[in-house]
């Protein structure tokens, strides 16, 4: 295939995830398994792929519903605890509640059992805070037998204990997304992840928002938190489901959503060993705009 041609398919691959998959979507209640949260399902499948998705600080799972529903309907199971939804959250727990959400999925027959995750199809996904706390999940279940296949970061955020030392650690494949801004946003870690994290790629998305991925924020902006950005939610959910579809699911006919050598339309590539920028630079720049 021509270099040309590769280009063009990537391109019709990820307009046509932008929209609703194939599969009819079943929404259930984690709460049956001890963990506040949701999780979203095909309406039949077995061994399917399944993902714990994190939230962002002061988010929800029920803010990702559209999101966790545009998984399932193309076949991948993904489930949502909201713990850790206060002001001052711990990562660390927030990552043991992504791992005990992962188990949940994938240890018992969901709906009506007809619905089941492979163990050896298993991910992790999380926003801002969620995606600094999935590190840390993914760490923590590397040396076990259910190790994750595949971790996502989507615009990750700092936090304490910082996340670049688990990511150090990591072998399994990851996907870092940052926006344009993200070099000078106080919050964001994303290039220190991904020159800790050998395994991981790291992608700048066009005109996307940080934490415009989350949903229903109605009167946000009137009390100073970014409000949701259509166009974010849905180049992401494209490029994530793409790359969700090649690693967990290993469908060869999205490999290119996980090729760190094939650049993916309405991104670029972000290299994460240039001089990071100091954290001088960041208030300067903060305070300017």
């Amino acid at each position: 295939m021509g270099y040309g041609h590769r280009v063009a398919s990537t391109k019709k691959l990820l307009s046509a995830l932008t929209r609703r998959g194939p599969h009819r979507v079943l929404r259930g209640d984690l709460a049956f398994a001890g963990v506040p949260g949701v999780v979203y399902t095909p309406e039949a499948g077995l061994n399917l792929p399944g993902v714990a998705f994190g939230h962002d600080w002061l988010a929800k799972a029920e803010n990702y519903a559209r999101t966790l529903e545009h998984l399932a309907s193309w076949g991948i199971v993904a489930a949502a605890p909201s713990t850790e939804a206060g002001v001052a959250p711990s990562v660390l727990n927030f990552a043991f509640d992504l791992g005990a959400t992962l188990d949940i999925v994938s240890g018992v027959r969901l709906g009506p059992g007809k619905i089941s995750v492979h163990p050896a199809k298993r991910g992790l996904v999380g926003h801002g805070f969620g995606g600094s706390a999935a590190v840390f999940a993914a760490a923590g279940l590397a040396s076990g037998p259910q190790a994750p296949k595949a971790v996502a970061a989507l615009f990750p955020t700092v936090t304490k204990p910082h996340a670049e030392q688990p990511a150090a650690t990591l072998k399994v494949p990851g996907l870092i997304l940052a926006s344009t801004g993200d070099p000078l946003n106080l919050r964001s870690n994303a290039a220190e992840l991904a020159a800790a994290w050998h395994t991981a790629t790291l992608r700048t998305v066009d005109k996307a928002e940080s934490a415009g991925l989350v949903e229903g924020r109605k009167l946000s902006r009137f009390i100073g938190l970014p409000g949701p950005d259509r166009g974010t939610q849905k180049v992401v959910r494209a490029l994530l489901t793409g790359y969700l579809l090649a690693t967990l699911a290993g469908d060869k006919t999205y490999r290119d959503f996980a090729d760190p050598e094939v650049a993916l339309p309405r991104t670029a590539f972000a290299d994460p060993d240039a001089p990071a920028v100091q954290l001088e630079d960041k208030v300067a720049a903060l305070l300017k705009g």
